[in-house]
């Protein structure tokens, strides 16, 4: 995995590196667990299939990541989603935000188009889409900020407010009954992020709980593995925390449309 992050295995031999970390990087389970948590949090939705990953530079931001009808590579506006930093043939997308984080929005009224061209901003050839960003993303640092400000001000950074997004055990390969999943960034699955209402409706099993589980039935390359497709000890604190979850937070299929 190393490879994907131009690092020798001299260098990673000086280091603290998971492999299994890096390798859910590379897989997209990093980016659906993370994409799950932004829906979760501010009411926007995951892909029906998942992430697409579009390629896509800073200059292009604003023109791919807007709706189909208006040209871009959405679906809909209100979805979560990630720019490639690599072009499906290998090539480095010109001035990719592969360390960064970045929001696309639409105006509202002809003063907020107007504003995006006097502040600036990167903006689609129609100039009612604009995007923003922040080039690096160094939660390594920032976690601990959120863990202190909870416990010492009773400050939350960010908090799910309702279920809109799940990150999904997906098979990477065709499995066997016995077969052992071993969580992200192994060699059996990978998460991807898709509605909570798909998610609840497969009975999908989640990335969390897809570590050192035994497969009860086949399972296909690209299958999304369910509850029913593997055996789970019961008695495990986080499913019961899961089944109060889903039972709380059911979102209802109308509103999530």
């Amino acid at each position: 995995v190393w490879g994907f992050f131009g690092w020798s295995e001299e260098y990673v031999a000086k280091g603290d590196f998971n492999p299994k970390m890096y390798n859910s990087f590379t897989d997209g389970t990093k980016a659906a667990i993370e994409m799950a948590a932004v829906a979760n949090g501010t009411g926007l939705d995951c892909p029906d299939n998942g992430l697409a990953f579009p390629p896509a530079g800073l200059h292009d931001l604003a023109k791919v990541f807007r709706p189909a009808v208006d040209g871009g590579r959405m679906d809909r506006s209100g979805l979560v989603d990630i720019a490639a930093s690599q072009e499906p043939d290998g090539r480095e997308v010109f001035n990719n935000i592969r360390y960064g984080v970045f929001v696309t929005f639409k105006a509202h009224n002809e003063y907020s188009k107007a504003c995006f061209n006097q502040y600036g901003l990167l903006t689609d050839p129609s100039g009612w889409y604009a995007s923003m960003w922040r080039p690096f993303h160094i939660i390594g640092l920032e976690t601990s900020v959120s863990v202190l400000s909870a416990v010492l001000r009773g400050e939350a950074t960010g908090c799910s407010k309702e279920f809109r997004g799940d990150a999904v055990a997906t098979a990477k390969k065709d499995m066997q009954p016995g077969e052992l999943l071993d969580g992200e960034g192994g060699f059996a699955v990978w998460a991807n992020a898709i509605p909570a209402t798909r998610s609840l409706a497969h009975r999908a099993l989640p990335i969390g709980l897809a570590h050192n589980v035994k497969l009860k039935r086949p399972i296909k390359k690209d299958q999304i593995v369910s509850f029913d497709d593997v055996e789970l000890v019961n008695d495990l604190d986080v499913l019961r925390v899961r089944q109060e979850m889903e039972d709380r937070f059911r979102p209802n299929p109308s509103v999530a449309a």
